[in-house]
């Protein structure tokens, strides 16, 4: 859909709220209904307001945890070399390079991961996760089809919990 420069739909009308959700899965369900009942639904936008960092918290992070870490992507590193290696050798000597490249990224990534936490000196002593979340979603259609947008979701059976 091509857009004007403040960001509304080209041609069509400004955008009208027709439904608002405190979650991302009940806008997107509205829309799969408008979709359903054959609603074109390329005039309609989900749109999040209020938009917030969240970072939720995974685990303690301990010095041997980074290094357990490393090594697993170390290995991984290694194994993806010695794939790529590989395609130029065969037969014995193929298993040999990609045992050794998986053993030697291990043992690299394993140094490097305890390395670097032991040099946060307890800093950052957790593992996380980053997203962004909004605090209503609103599902917004172009003018001329927001009220038949309406009328549908106002049809829209609720959801059995």
């Amino acid at each position: 859909m091509s857009t004007s420069a403040g960001g509304q739909p080209a041609g069509g009308g400004a955008r009208r709220t027709v439904a608002s959700y405190s979650s991302y899965r009940e806008a997107e369900r509205a829309v799969d209904w408008l979709s359903d009942q054959g609603f074109a639904v390329e005039h309609v936008a989900i749109v999040g307001t209020g938009l917030r960092t969240v970072e939720r918290v995974a685990g303690r992070v301990t010095t041997a945890r980074a290094g357990i870490s490393g090594a697993m992507q170390g290995a991984v590193i290694g194994l993806l070399f010695a794939v790529l290696f590989g395609l130029f050798f065969t037969g014995p000597g193929f298993l040999g390079l990609l045992l050794y490249a998986v053993v030697v990224g291990a043992l690299f990534g394993a140094v490097f991961g305890a390395l670097g936490h032991a040099a946060l000196r307890g800093r950052r002593d957790f593992a996380s996760i980053s997203g962004m979340e909004a605090e209503r979603y609103d599902v917004q259609v172009d003018g001329a089809g927001a009220d038949e947008a309406q009328r549908l979701i106002d049809s829209m059976p609720a959801v059995a919990r």
